[in-house]
């Protein structure tokens, strides 16, 4: 089973999806936490990811997907189930995610929406920020992320309602809420 966790900056996207390896096994493919460790470890694809992610914008839809790509071939995920969770970011990634899992035998199963209005996005982010000291958890930064989310992510929700496998969620309730909302649409898929 292949799930993508879909939502902006900030939905409970990384809540959820600890819940659901926690619960499921899933393997977790996390875009943010991949290239957050790049940057750190000053890899030439982390400085290249950190002149676009410091300004709050996307990485060229190229190398995420060249780097999901080599992901889904290596030995720790071959053959498992996976949660993608801020990824695809873009209809053309979602497009280019189909073709990587068709040549797999695979495909999206689902896609779990986590709406949260943006004020409340804001005030969970700056409070991350202030809690993680993640850099690009600033005002500025949040507005230009959100922004972003709103021109080139959001059109996804209608790429996947189209293809029947979009889940809406209201995530601004309580953590155990939404989980529970989440928990048996999967059983649901059986």
């Amino acid at each position: 089973m292949n799930i993508v966790i879909f939502g902006a900056p900030g939905c409970g996207k990384g809540t959820q999806s600890e819940r659901l390896i926690d619960r499921y096994g899933f393997y977790h493919i996390s875009t943010g936490e991949l290239l957050r460790d790049h940057i750190a470890r000053k890899t030439p694809l982390g400085i290249t990811a950190d002149r676009y992610i410091s300004q709050g914008h996307l990485i060229p839809d190229d190398l995420m997907l060249s780097i999901i790509d080599e992901l889904l071939d290596s030995d720790g995920v071959k053959g498992k189930n996976v949660i993608f969770d801020g990824f695809p970011r873009t209809v053309k990634q979602a497009e280019e995610l189909e073709k990587l899992l068709d040549k797999r035998g695979a495909a999206v199963d689902t896609v779990i929406g986590l709406e949260v209005p943006d004020e409340e996005l804001i005030a969970r982010l700056i409070n991350r920020g202030k809690e993680s000291g993640r850099a690009d958890d600033n005002i500025d930064t949040i507005k230009e992320r959100l922004s972003v989310y709103h021109t080139q992510t959001q059109p996804l929700r209608k790429y996947y309602e189209n293809r029947g496998n979009y889940k809406s969620i209201n995530g601004s309730r309580a953590v155990d809420e939404i989980f529970a909302e989440i928990a048996g649409h999967i059983d649901s898929l059986g």
